[in-house]
């Protein structure tokens, strides 16, 4: 699935069974949550914590549901995504097309 089509495909979901979209303030507090949950899958299973008895560490679930509301986003303030990860390709090609390569912090293996 493309962008596009993922954007549409959370449209029709929307007018179907959502009613509406919550408004962008809504929408960017939903937002929020979602990477806050996703953080807290990270730190359990990549990081110090440990999981809570009976808790679900699903971290393509949670990254979709990133994904879900950024897509609800773009969509409600005509914002094309697919023009906007490719001016962001552009913008990070010519800005750090060496930068990263010259860091001597990340040439040492991890």
């Amino acid at each position: 699935m493309t962008i596009k089509e993922a954007q549409q495909r959370v449209d029709a979901w929307i007018k179907q069974y959502g009613v509406r979209y919550f408004s962008e303030l809504t929408n960017m507090a939903c937002l929020t949550e979602e990477v806050g949950e996703l953080a807290r899958v990270v730190a359990r299973r990549y990081g110090d914590q440990s999981a809570k008895a009976g808790e679900t560490l699903d971290l393509a679930e949670e990254m979709a549901d990133v994904l879900w509301v950024l897509l609800c986003l773009a969509n409600q303030t005509d914002t094309d995504l697919t023009a906007a990860l490719e001016a962001s390709f552009r913008k990070k090609t010519a800005r750090d097309s060496h930068r990263h390569k010259d860091n001597p912090k990340l040439q040492t293996p991890v």
